[in-house]
């Protein structure tokens, strides 16, 4: 398993762009692979290239693609919208009428879902369970997230909700030029849902 190459990618990566990150534990997102919660993908060698977890709140009514993260060597090839896309997808299909939701400081993340019709949004339109809140303490930000009351803190709220018909941009069109080339270079990275 990968998980501790993911953790190490993840705390890396923040620490590279200055920014804060709730940190998960190696047994969380173990949890998710097993629960059948995560996208991973690998190249054709078998290397760990990708990940991303879901996780739902308020009895299901939001849901949030978390831990989206290309492995340092894969990045700059378009996986990371791949690996959104499927989970995107996969979370739409196992949770259609939940609101799908993300914390980012990231603006290619912002640009993945601004594309798949996310859309910018104020914290009070983000699910109220204090547990998500909660996951927030490990991030160096938390102060100024408490401070704020969780009305605002440095990462972008932004949301996606089903009830609004929000067309995706590009998603699974294998007809468009983007795609072709994608899906065309990274024909032998297998993309994997992992289930029980």
């Amino acid at each position: 398993m990968s998980v501790p190459a993911i953790l190490k990618e993840i705390e890396e990566s923040a620490k590279e762009r200055g920014t804060g990150i709730a940190k998960r534990t190696a047994s969380y997102l173990e949890e998710k692979i097993n629960e059948g919660k995560a996208v991973m993908a690998f190249s054709p060698e078998g290397e760990w290239a990708g990940f991303c977890y879901i996780e739902t709140w308020s009895n299901k009514t939001y849901v949030a693609n978390s831990g989206l993260i290309v492995s340092l060597k894969f990045r700059n090839e378009g996986l990371a919208r791949m690996i959104k896309e499927v989970i995107f997808n996969y979370s739409r299909e196992k949770y259609p009428n939940a609101k799908l939701f993300g914390l980012t400081t990231g603006l290619a993340v912002m640009k993945i879902n601004s594309n798949l019709g996310y859309k910018p949004v104020t914290y009070s339109e983000l699910t109220q369970d204090d547990v998500f809140w909660s996951g927030c303490k490990s991030c160096v930000n938390y102060e100024i997230l408490m401070s704020k009351e969780r009305k605002n803190c440095l990462c972008t709220a932004m949301l996606y909700n089903p009830n609004e018909g929000t067309v995706p941009q590009n998603i699974n069109n294998p007809e468009s030029e983007n795609n072709q080339k994608l899906f065309s270079k990274f024909k032998k990275i297998r993309t994997m849902l992992w289930k029980k």
